[in-house]
């Protein structure tokens, strides 16, 4: 879980953040852009536009707190560099920044030059239908799926237990031992 467009950093900070992502093979899907809280050192930092963890003076300590909407889709886009809509906001970043050098089909390049040929934003290419579909897979596991309680799963009703199974608890085994003699 990645937050983006924290107060304090630059275009040049999320690049090299991304840069790391990449070479480590981490690709977040779950990242935020940064939103003031109340009784927050960062949302101090965000409305002053000061480190209030360092001296304060009229003069100095200033903090830059990306606040517009452009520049928080922009850092946002850095931490999801594998994502193939981001590719156009960050070549053009990149181009702007003075660092066409991470354009290209290399290992070591950010954002390829082209979009994929088969490439549509997920409004059109019917981004929803797939994400309910993948939603549906998840509540009907694969068969050979371990089930377990501590995922989350809901009780199995009693008929769906194994029935050859020992009882673990003192009052289960004399409720199967009452039901055997019987």
């Amino acid at each position: 879980y990645f937050i983006a467009a924290h107060p304090g950093t630059r275009d040049e900070d999320m690049l090299e953040l991304a840069l790391w992502l990449k070479r480590k093979g981490f690709r977040p899907e779950q990242v935020q852009a940064f939103l003031p809280s109340p009784m927050a050192s960062a949302t101090t930092m965000y409305h002053s536009g000061k480190n209030p963890l360092r001296k304060l003076n009229r003069e100095g300590g200033a903090v830059f707190s990306p606040k517009s909407p452009g520049q928080r889709r922009l850092h946002e886009a850095f931490l999801r560099y594998h994502d193939a809509d981001n590719w156009p906001l960050l070549r053009e970043a990149l181009t702007r920044m003075g660092r066409q050098d991470l354009i290209g089909p290399k290992a070591e390049q950010l954002v390829p030059w082209q979009q994929p040929i088969a490439w549509k934003p997920k409004e059109r290419a019917g981004y929803a239908q797939r994400m309910a579909t993948r939603g549906a897979a998840a509540k009907h596991p694969k068969p050979g799926t371990a089930l377990t309680q501590h995922t989350g799963l809901p009780p199995r009703p009693r008929t769906e237990r194994a029935a050859g199974r020992p009882a673990t608890t003192p009052a289960a085994r004399r409720k199967q031992q009452n039901r055997k003699s019987k």
